[in-house]
């Protein structure tokens, strides 16, 4: 299974970084390539929440979501392509590091590269939109 693994810090605090990252509605200001999110499975399935793509409205892509905000940690888990994101959060003395692992099935190998990317970018918008709240 490709996985990888991407961080990236911040100076603001833990606080405002779990305020973008655990609302899935809130999703689409900060993670790449989204347009918008929406309550609930838009397939009937058992998501939490449905992801849209920017230039495919015409493709629901229904996700889970479990938080632990305790464990500073959220787990995204695609319903449709079974790719797993799970996001991490470790307070530092001047900020936050944030932090994710990417797992991919085998069968999605192909998108390894631009999840990478995709990632990579989410990472310093969260990062940005965190910094900016402060």
């Amino acid at each position: 299974m490709p996985e990888f693994d991407d961080e990236t810090t911040t100076t603001a605090p833990p606080i405002q970084v779990w305020k973008l990252l655990y609302d899935p509605m809130r999703f689409p200001t900060w993670w790449a390539g989204l347009a918008d999110a929406t309550p609930g499975d838009a397939r009937g399935g058992s998501g939490d929440v449905t992801l849209w793509l920017d230039g495919y409205p015409d493709f629901p892509i229904p996700q889970r979501v479990a938080t632990d905000s305790r464990e500073h940690r959220i787990v995204v888990s695609c319903t449709v392509s079974d790719l797993v994101f799970q996001w991490r959060l470790e307070p530092l003395a001047s900020g936050t590091r944030i932090a994710v692992h990417v797992a991919i099935p085998e069968r999605e190998a192909a998108r390894l590269a631009t999840q990478r990317e995709i990632v990579t970018s989410s990472l310093r918008r969260l990062a940005e939109l965190a910094e900016a709240a402060q």
